[in-house]
């Protein structure tokens, strides 16, 4: 019996707590609809040519990645063409793009997390030529890269500044060791090259006596009229200072390569991204100091948000301090538990009177019935049949309230209310 009245006790209590916790339910639920996805754990690059430096920093990123559980998976490509083509198929969620190579529909469609470094243009041609600009390329054979490649289109945009195409000069297709072997034994007088100085082909050719590189005397003009392409030097010596390579200070042109995500891909991905190019691109180059790239300048797209903030402030406070998947499962969380929190906060105001409204109706619903007992004695003359059934009302009434089971902090009023119980009785005893 004691626990039975143990249960009805708390049984109050609990009714007002159940409802708490549902409206609680509710708002986890409600704000649940506004956290993003999870971010995947397996994302795809396009990168280029196998031997080419794309492939090879996609590489440098994959193992960075793989350290905080996401998978990176390369794809090669003929160039940013193809890249920039997968990214708009949703192939590819990320790729490497040469500066100068969008278009229209990629522009609304693409967004840069920023500029990597330099991609300088090699103009290299045969001796005994003499190529002092562009302009003397004219009716010559040159090499301007493969179909798809972002040498081939900055080639054309630049032999086009200079009203030379197809029909006035014999432009052929070839790229990498297949340019360079034949620049060599004579079937070209020039080839277009974009790549790392470090490459061994441009090596190979800088070294060659028989093959000299042009120096774009007017860069400046080319980068007005193109400003994805950036005027850089190649100091004197630079290459072999023993050999003296090059003999001279040489001006050479420059796209820079950019790090490109379609519009849909997950924000904190896009962060981790650029953590993992700061460690790849930050480093000093022949062309850059240290610090100067990845950058939020010389972009192919509009930059995202997320690599905004990124330049302008860091990576957000939890994933400098936090695992990946730590600082991701917080942050997604803090959408559900903001608004949570606003609800909760009215909700511990309305608790306590919804719980003593609950307490208070069990005892004031006996005193409607004793109010109209009371009435009976106010309006009638009573007979004492009639003052009977009145004063077995009472005990009715009397014996109910005796079974309502109220905290300690409300027995006062169920003893007020048995006090006013006998003194209606008292009335009817005195009529």
């Amino acid at each position: 019996m004691s626990e039975k009245k143990t249960r009805e006790t708390h049984q109050d209590s609990i009714i007002a707590i159940t409802i708490s916790i549902i409206l609680v339910i509710a708002g986890f639920w409600t704000a649940y609809q506004f956290v993003g996805p999870a971010p995947p754990s397996q994302i795809i690059i396009s990168s280029g040519s196998e031997e080419g430096a794309y492939f090879d920093y996609a590489h440098q990123y994959q193992q960075i990645l793989a350290s905080d559980d996401i998978e990176l998976k390369i794809l090669s490509s003929a160039g940013s063409s193809e890249n920039i083509q997968r990214l708009l198929n949703g192939e590819a969620d990320i790729a490497f793009v040469q500066g100068g190579t969008g278009n229209q529909q990629s522009d609304d469609e693409l967004l840069s997390l920023g500029s990597l470094y330099y991609e300088p243009i090699w103009l290299f041609y045969r001796q005994p030529l003499s190529i002092n600009s562009i302009p003397d390329l004219a009716a010559k054979k040159v090499a301007i890269g493969a179909e798809g490649s972002g040498t081939r289109y900055v080639a054309q945009q630049i032999l086009a500044d200079n009203s030379i195409d197809h029909t006035n000069t014999e432009l052929l297709a070839l790229s990498g060791n297949n340019a360079s072997s034949a620049l060599v034994e004579g079937a070209l007088d020039a080839l277009f090259m974009i790549g790392s100085p470090k490459s061994e082909i441009i090596q190979e050719l800088l070294n060659n006596q028989q093959i000299s590189l042009m120096s774009f005397k007017r860069a400046d003009a080319y980068t007005r009229l193109n400003p994805f392409l950036s005027r850089i030097n190649l100091p004197q010596g630079i290459i072999d200072l023993e050999k003296n390579i090059p003999e001279q200070e040489i001006v050479l042109l420059a796209p820079t390569a950019n790090l490109v995500i379609r519009k849909d891909f997950h924000p904190a991905l896009s962060v981790l991204l650029l953590q993992a190019a700061d460690k790849v691109h930050q480093t000093t180059t022949l062309f850059s100091r240290k610090g100067t790239f990845p950058s939020a300048d010389y972009l192919e797209f509009a930059i995202s948000d997320e690599a905004s903030r990124y330049y302008d402030k860091g990576a957000p406070f939890l994933m400098r301090f936090l695992p990946f998947w730590a600082a991701t499962l917080i942050d997604r969380m803090v959408v559900m538990i903001i608004p949570v929190i606003a609800l909760l906060f009215p909700l511990f105001k309305i608790a306590p009177p919804l719980y003593r409204w609950r307490i208070r109706s069990k005892i004031y619903r006996w005193y409607r019935e004793l109010q109209a007992v009371d009435d009976v004695l106010f309006r009638h003359d009573l007979t004492a049949e009639r003052q009977q059934d009145l004063m077995s009302e009472l005990e009715r009434i009397e014996a109910e309230v005796n079974k309502v089971k109220t905290p300690l902090s409300y027995a006062d009023q169920v003893y007020n209310l048995l006090l006013h119980v006998d003194l209606v009785r008292n009335k009817i005893l005195k009529t």
